[in-house]
């Protein structure tokens, strides 16, 4: 199983949603690295589930431990190691879905792969074990800093409501929203969907955009380790994601190239872009615009209503899915799309200043 992700900056992680506790080591990060366990904190409680009707019931105080690798606060060099440990987990209620295929879920490729699975949440293909990439990411986050470089993620869509953010966006804006969507309106609809959906016992996608400012040109490591190829890397690892695209993506098929051309100029004595439909990339290297891409994920397979599925014995069989699941995912990925895009930015920002070495 490959459990690391990065090349200079790596985090490996472990656990499963129902054991004893799930972790992390991150290894590569610089020395004097403050690290505020206050901050940290903060971005796994916007992960949790919170009181919101559509997130799962399941309440976890997701305290961090950290083992090694920090001294009074800072990093030292060496990998840091940390557990977060499972206080409200309930492997039993997943008994009677031992030997059962649940559609759209890990179950079956699975144990088509290593011969057994985990039936308890989904054990490691479980969402939950993202917990360490927030953590792994809040202290990439320090990392940025240093270079005034900025990461930010929002809703744009749920279901069949989306809201393009036009110019500039604020946290206070994002987190105002029940489902971390800065338009009120957007919201309102969205909330009033998301609740007919519970209501039939069914789930809902969506789609989250995130901005990456502060970048500077030259990041990215051609020609198979683009930027966007890394960052399209860490997103399609979040579970339930289906769909990556950055600055125009698909929209670009239609135009044409004096349409999409992103034109050079000069401001403030910097060479910069009029437009930026290249969403902050060209050549698989940053051109230090705004990075921006989008990731679109899929309705939660864990359903209320009764489905057909087959059983261990090659048996078809009706099921419902119970137990503590989310409506809609995607308000809570926010801070895991968040932490993913930290970490590959502050991984490409130490392969070039060893590059420049």
């Amino acid at each position: 199983m490959s459990n690391t992700l990065g090349n200079i900056l790596r985090l490996t992680t472990f656990g499963e949603s129902h054991g004893p506790a799930i972790g992390g080591v991150l290894d590569g990060c610089p020395p004097g690295i403050r690290i505020e366990e206050k901050s940290i904190q903060h971005e796994l409680g916007r992960r949790s589930p919170g009181n919101q009707f559509f997130s799962s019931s399941r309440k976890e105080p997701d305290k961090v431990e950290f083992l090694s690798g920090l001294l009074k606060g800072c990093s030292t060099g060496a990998p840091i190691a940390f557990i977060v440990r499972n206080k409200n987990a309930k492997p039993t209620e997943y008994d009677h879905l031992k030997d059962l295929y649940r559609p759209s879920h890990a179950d079956f490729s699975w144990e088509q792969k290593f011969g057994v699975r985990d039936a308890s949440g989904g054990g490691r293909s479980s969402a939950r074990v993202l917990l360490p990439c927030v953590v792994g990411g809040a202290i990439a986050n320090g990392i940025l800093k240093k270079f005034h470089c900025s990461v930010l993620a929002w809703v744009s869509a749920i279901g069949p409501y989306s809201h393009e953010v036009r110019g500039k966006v604020s946290q206070y804006a994002i987190e105002s929203s029940p489902v971390r969507c800065p338009d009120d309106m957007t919201t309102q609809k969205i909330l009033s969907w998301l609740k007919e959906t519970h209501a039939r016992g069914d789930t809902a996608g969506g789609i989250i955009t995130c901005r990456i400012s502060g970048c500077p040109a030259g990041l990215g490591e051609p020609v198979f380790h683009k930027l966007q190829a890394a960052l399209a890397h860490a997103m399609m690892n979040i579970n339930s994601v289906k769909g990556f695209e950055y600055g125009s993506g698909f929209s670009a098929s239609r135009m044409k190239g004096s349409e999409h051309n992103d034109v050079f100029t000069m401001k403030g004595g910097q060479i910069r872009t009029l437009t930026n439909h290249d969403g902050g990339i060209q050549g698989g290297i940053s051109n230090g615009e705004d990075i921006i891409f989008r990731v679109g994920f899929k309705p939660v397979p864990s359903i209320g209503m009764m489905q057909e599925t087959v059983n261990s014995k090659r048996k078809k069989t009706n099921m419902r899915v119970s137990g503590r699941h989310d409506v809609c995912v995607v308000p809570r990925a926010v801070p895991i799309i968040e932490a993913m895009a930290r970490l590959i930015i502050a991984d490409h920002f130490l392969m070039q200043k060893t590059r420049s070495m």
